[in-house]
């Protein structure tokens, strides 16, 4: 009997021992004890598809490169000269010394897209006082005007015109008081007479130049600029439009330049 008790409370403390070590569990660690793991992060390539070569879809043909033979129909009062991307592409024929000098110009050229046209304008004046016919019963402040127009010479499609969207800056102002017209013996600089005259901006010709600061070009009907000969030797697009500087009669010598990209 002894020893059957003595086996049963062997037992039982067996199984009391057994019985912490499953029904009970650590407590974790503090937080500052637990190890740190880093995390992988995988940046995955992203899926392309490359097209069958059965396809129909096609490339679109580089702008960039596609030459094409421009036509430009050009008409000042009084001189003009015209650049592409900084290259001199056609100077007016009848140079601006003289007096009266109306003429349209027509030149083919080859170019490709885009296309960055800059062109020098300029009135006839005598001298810095911005008149014409000094001295005689015509003395007078002069007026200009510039319009042109670019076509495919193959297709005869529309390309640009003279527009508000081509920038202009004044670089020669005269007179700065229109009374100066009516002086018996104007004199540049001098009353009435004034006048401002800038240099042309270095590079103003390029395709980089920023003209953020220079203004759109003003805008002038026919009747405004009243075009004499040669003008109506072209057949003007209707978009085509007189542009100028601000004011017409004494804005002397002006810059404009203007991209224009494939249609």
């Amino acid at each position: 009997m002894q020893y059957r008790l003595l086996s049963l409370l062997g037992l039982a403390c067996i199984l009391a021992a057994c019985g912490r070590g499953l029904g009970q569990t650590q407590a974790p660690p503090p937080d500052k004890n637990r190890p740190k793991v880093a995390t992988a992060v995988v940046i995955l390539p992203t899926a392309r598809t490359v097209p069958n070569s059965n396809s129909n879809t096609t490339k679109p043909a580089n702008s960039a490169t596609q030459t094409i033979n421009v036509k430009a129909e050009l008409w000042a009062d009084n001189w003009f000269a015209l650049y592409l991307d900084g290259k001199l592409i056609k100077e007016d024929s009848v140079p601006i010394t003289t007096e009266r000098s109306f003429n349209s110009e027509t030149v083919t050229f080859p170019a490709t897209y885009p296309m960055h046209f800059s062109v020098i304008l300029k009135d006839y004046i005598q001298n810095d006082t911005g008149l014409e016919y000094i001295g005689t019963s015509r003395q007078q402040i002069g007026d200009g005007g510039f319009i042109g127009q670019f076509t495919d010479a193959d297709t005869g499609s529309l390309i640009g015109v003279t527009n508000e969207w081509w920038k202009c800056t004044v670089i020669h102002t005269a007179p700065l008081d229109n009374a100066c017209a009516t002086e018996a013996n104007p004199i540049a600089g001098q009353g009435a007479c004034g006048f401002t005259a800038l240099p042309e901006p270095a590079d103003w010709k390029s395709p980089t130049f920023d003209t953020s600061k220079w203004l759109a070009a003003s805008l002038y009907s026919a009747d405004q600029v009243g075009p004499k000969e040669g003008y109506n030797d072209i057949s003007w697009k209707p978009e085509a439009k007189f542009i100028w500087g601000p004011d017409l009669k004494t804005n002397n010598t002006v810059l404009c330049n203007v991209t224009v990209y494939k249609p």
